[in-house]
């Protein structure tokens, strides 16, 4: 059964840029990721139905940086570092979103996250997306 796309108001940390974000797949898209950049960020991502970011406030605080094939784009706050969104290398129409940006979300709601292997991207292997593992958050008593 699909689910309704979810539209959830998202910021960075110093409150500079200010988006909604409309999920494709609710919470059920969520990922971490084992590339280089991912690797070091960190970041939890739902994906983001295609022209599913909106800006609201703060597109002049809002800088990019691409590598590798240039292909993705990763957006954050030029003031407080905060990554908010990128769009995909998989698939460039679309985007996914930094949960821990959405308002009312951290990454610690999730008690399981599937991590992909995206140092061996499908589109560097012609493969489909190998899951590389499982990121699991076990409270403390």
């Amino acid at each position: 059964m699909a689910t309704t796309p979810r539209i959830m108001a998202g910021r960075c940390h110093c409150g500079a840029v200010h988006f909604e974000a409309t999920l494709s797949d609710g919470f059920n898209s969520i990922i971490r990721c084992t590339c280089s950049y991912c690797r070091m960020r960190g970041a939890v991502v739902a994906a983001v139905e295609a022209g599913g970011i909106k800006l609201v406030s703060g597109a002049d605080a809002l800088t990019s940086y691409r590598f590798n094939t240039g292909v993705a784009e990763h957006f954050f706050c030029s003031r407080c570092g905060i990554y908010t969104h990128h769009q995909r290398r998989s698939d460039p129409n679309s985007y996914a979103v930094n949960v821990a940006c959405l308002d009312g979300v951290s990454p610690f709601d999730f008690p399981e996250v599937p991590v992909i292997d995206g140092v061996n991207h499908t589109k560097d292997t012609g493969k489909p997306t190998r899951r590389a593992g499982t990121l699991r958050f076990i409270a403390a008593d």
